[in-house]
């Protein structure tokens, strides 16, 4: 996967900018005058990560890579959500093939926005645990909106992160506060997460964030396109590989400890304090 990445980018030079259309889950809308492209997740009501929404966020990331924009912007079209994580109803008394076709697909999409060639930022317009943090910290760059959360809070949830959860989180935050961070699951302010390295800037609206992003992605309109791209590559290529070379394990590993029936009597009290969440409101 990573030599095809590097031939495919040596082969293909410098980027030029085109329109591009979106899939059902998601929208991909590139700007005219920059060449930016904008992925928008439009999954009711809170962008669960379910199987069809990894596939259709893959198939926008790879529309964007064949379309050669300048980079990518990750948002929610939520008021609120940026992405709730994982689609637990994915995880709860699992079918047994779906199961195993979902976390083969989110290991996919991971290798796809964590490998990107093109600069990557995140618009975090609205509350980011689990998978939706995975996914803002997967990007180069954050931009979150005030009073939301972000943070990796599987432990709280009783599930364990994968080793490619950390190394991700570990690629942002300092090893000793991303250990800590992961054992506690928590779950950072907006400010607590500026503060300590979590995200990078703050906005006070979506398009705020969207032109901050936009900024961070113009930084590098004078580095020649290829030698950015393959310096980000190096700088990846371990943990791109690891999973790469562990996949198979990555899946059995995550099989194995899901159909726990401890992990399962979990997941179903958290479904059901949601539900009751639900009616409250």
């Amino acid at each position: 996967m990573l030599r095809s990445k590097v031939l495919s980018l040596l082969a293909r030079g410098a980027s030029t900018r085109m329109m591009s259309t979106g899939t059902k889950l998601t929208t991909v809308e590139v700007n005219d005058k920059t060449g930016i492209a904008t992925l928008t997740m439009c999954r009711p009501p809170v962008n669960g990560l379910n199987l069809e929404l990894l596939q259709d966020l893959k198939t926008s990331i790879d529309e964007i890579e064949g379309n050669k924009s300048r980079g990518l912007i990750l948002t929610s079209s939520n008021a609120t959500i940026f992405s709730a994580g994982l689609d637990i109803l994915e995880m709860y008394k699992p079918d047994k093939d779906r199961i195993r076709a979902f976390w083969s697909q989110l290991q996919e999409t991971w290798l796809a926005l964590y490998g990107s060639s093109v600069p990557t930022a995140a618009a975090i317009n609205g509350h980011s645990p689990a998978g939706g943090c995975l996914l803002a910290t997967s990007c180069e760059y954050r931009v979150m909106l005030p009073k939301f959360t972000i943070g990796l809070n599987e432990t709280q949830l009783g599930i364990v992160a994968p080793k490619w959860f950390m190394a991700t989180f570990l690629s942002v935050l300092p090893q000793k506060d991303a250990e800590r961070a992961l054992n506690q699951g928590r779950m950072f302010t907006t400010d607590e997460a500026l503060k300590v390295g979590l995200v990078d800037e703050t906005a006070n609206s979506k398009e705020e964030a969207i032109a901050k992003c936009e900024a961070f992605i113009g930084s590098f309109a004078k580095v020649n396109p290829l030698a950015r791209s393959l310096t980000k590559l190096q700088f990846r290529a371990a943990d791109l590989q690891q999973l790469e070379n562990e996949r198979k394990q990555d899946l059995e590993k995550f099989l194995f400890f899901i159909n726990q029936p401890a992990v399962q009597k979990g997941l179903g009290i958290y479904i059901e304090g949601l539900k009751k969440k639900s009616k409250k409101q």
